[in-house]
């Protein structure tokens, strides 16, 4: 366990799982150099860090500016996220949304969508974030949309079923972000052990064999995968 203090915040405890994948002084400098967040996402990244017994699974600081960053360029119409949590990552991704646009996000665990609820309340795109609670393959055949942008952020025995579902309504020119593509390192270890660091594999190389799509894994945070359809 290590703990370090950010410039105007309060310490941070982090927890490493398998390996250390990116030193902490690059993620601090990262981190340091990254546009800061906005009031409210730093109250629920502070309060998320501070509260949740699972708060490793927050998109955070840097990961966060990232989606808002491809969400602001692509302009999007409709946003489709699986694995809600405490509602970050769905307000960064919100940052892009064209008006009138919605965002959709899917959260199986109550308390975690009712702690996210209270935090999309208070954000000034409250009214175009949906939030379903719920088992996402239920909830996905029944939102009829074409999806201009999809971060994947939930089980991960379920990614290759989520995938599946979304591509075939994956707009001309969206894009597919899968989270925790490098599951804490598990993924580069031999043999791979655990069930999710096993189906993460088995998503990256699902992805590198479908002739449909191109991606592009990111190192960053436990790995970022971007997937897009092939051009007709």
């Amino acid at each position: 366990m290590v703990c370090w203090q950010y410039p105007n915040r309060q310490p941070f405890v982090r927890k490493f799982a398998a390996m250390e994948l990116v030193s902490v002084l690059a993620e601090q400098y990262a981190d340091r150099l990254t546009s800061q967040e906005d009031g409210l996402l730093r109250e629920i990244n502070e309060e998320t860090t501070r509260l949740h017994p699972h708060a490793h699974m927050l998109s955070g600081h840097v990961q966060g500016k990232f989606l808002t960053f491809i969400s602001t360029i692509l302009r999007p119409v409709y946003i489709l996220e699986i694995g809600t949590f405490t509602g970050y990552s769905a307000l960064c991704l919100a940052e892009g949304l064209q008006k009138d646009g919605e965002l959709h996000t899917i959260e199986l665990r109550e308390e975690d969508a009712r702690t996210a609820q209270t935090n999309f309340s208070k954000s000034k795109h409250n009214k175009a974030i949906h939030l379903h609670t719920g088992n996402a393959l239920e909830i996905i055949p029944q939102l009829p949309y074409t999806w201009d942008l999809v971060f994947i952020d939930a089980d991960k025995t379920g990614y290759i079923d989520y995938y599946e579902m979304v591509l075939p309504r994956l707009s001309e020119g969206g894009l597919i972000i899968a989270d925790n593509i490098l599951f804490h390192g598990q993924v580069l270890e031999e043999p791979i052990k655990g069930k999710s660091a096993k189906a993460i594999d088995a998503f990256n190389q699902h992805i590198a064999n479908d002739i449909r799509v191109e991606q592009l894994l990111l190192t960053v945070r436990d790995g970022l995968l971007l997937i897009k359809k092939k051009s007709s």
